[in-house]
C-alpha cells in the first residue's frame, strides 16, 4: 500500500482503530529500547509515551513526503520514548555523584600521564577497591551522562535538521558537540571502542555484546561504564557548557 493509501486508511479508520493497529509496532519499539537500559526503566512507560507518539504522527502524517505512515510512525514514536528517558532521570543522585568523581579523577591522570587511566590508578587514587571501582562502573551504565542518540542523526526532527524552536547557532553548536563526541569515542581503548560500537551502532543488548567478547555481561557492563566515564572526563569542557 502506497503512502497516499495509507494515510485514507488511517484517516478513515479513526484514531481508536489507528491505536489497535500499530499497538504491536509501540510495544516492539519499547521492548527493543529496553533491553539497552537499566532495570528501573519500566517497559510500561515507554509504552505509554510511544502512544503518544502514535497519536501524534496520526495527526502530522503527510503522505507526499513519501514515506509509509509505518516507517514514520516508528520514528515518531521511538522519538517520543527517548523524550521520555531524556526528561525522566531513573539514577540516584549519590551514583551521580561518584560517576562525576570518576570521571574527574580519570581527566586528571590522563591528563597528567599523557595516556589511558588504568582501573587499578582510579581506585588508588579515590581510596576505594577495585570491586568498588567497578561496581561504579556498572552503576554509570544506567546514568544519563549525555545523549549518544544525537551522535546516530536521527529522532523527529524536521528535514532541516534544526529542531523547533531553535537557532541556526544551536544547530552548529549541536554539530560541534556531536563532531568533538565522535572524535572523543575514536580515542578510548580499543575494547572499550568496540563495545561502543557494538551497543550504539549495532544495538546490541550487553548480554549479546558478551558473548561476541568472550566476557561475562557484568565485564561488558564494567567496560561500557569505562567508556562513558572516560569521555565524561574527556568532554568535560562541552559538559560544564551546558
Amino acid at each position: 500500500m502506497n503512502g497516499l493509501a495509507m494515510y485514507v486508511t488511517v484517516k478513515e479508520n479513526g484514531q481508536e482503530e489507528l491505536v489497535g493497529q500499530y499497538a504491536p509496532l509501540v510495544k516492539r519499539i519499547a521492548y527493543h529500547l529496553i533491553s539497552r537500559l537499566p532495570p528501573s526503566v519500566q517497559a510500561e512507560d515507554l509504552i505509554q509515551a510511544g502512544m503518544i507518539g502514535l497519536l501524534e504522527a496520526s495527526r502530522h502524517y503527510d503522505p507526499t513526503q513519501g514515506a509509509s505512515f509505518e516507517t514514520y510512525a516508528g520514528i515518531r514514536i521511538r522519538g517520543a520514548m527517548l523524550d521520555e528517558i531524556r526528561k525522566t532521570d531513573w539514577t540516584p543522585r549519590s551514583v551521580h555523584r561518584k560517576a562525576r568523581m570518576v570521571a574527574e579523577v580519570v581527566r586528571e591522570i590522563e591528563n597528567r600521564k599523557g595516556r589511558d587511566a588504568r582501573d587499578k590508578e582510579v581506585a588508588e587514587a579515590m581510596d576505594i577497591s577495585l570491586e568498588e571501582y567497578h561496581q561504579i562502573l556498572m552503576d554509570a551504565t544506567g546514568c544519563r551522562l549525555f545523549s549518544f542518540d544525537d551522535l546516530e542523526g536521527g529522532g523527529d526532527e524536521p528535514e532541516g535538521g534544526i529542531g523547533s524552536g531553535s537557532t541556526p547557532m544551536d544547530y552548529l553548536q549541536q554539530q560541534d558537540f556531536k563532531r568533538a563526541l565522535a572524535e572523543a569515542i575514536a580515542t578510548l581503548p580499543e575494547r572499550e571502542r568496540l563495545v561502543m560500537a557494538l551497543y550504539y551502532d549495532e544495538e546490541l543488548n550487553l548480554r549479546e555484546i558478551g558473548e561476541v567478547l568472550g566476557v561475562s555481561e557484568s565485564r561488558v557492563c564494567q567496560i561500557h561504564g569505562q567508556a562513558l566515564l572516560r569521555l565524561r572526563g574527556r568532554m568535560n569542557g562541552w559538559l560544564a557548557e551546558q
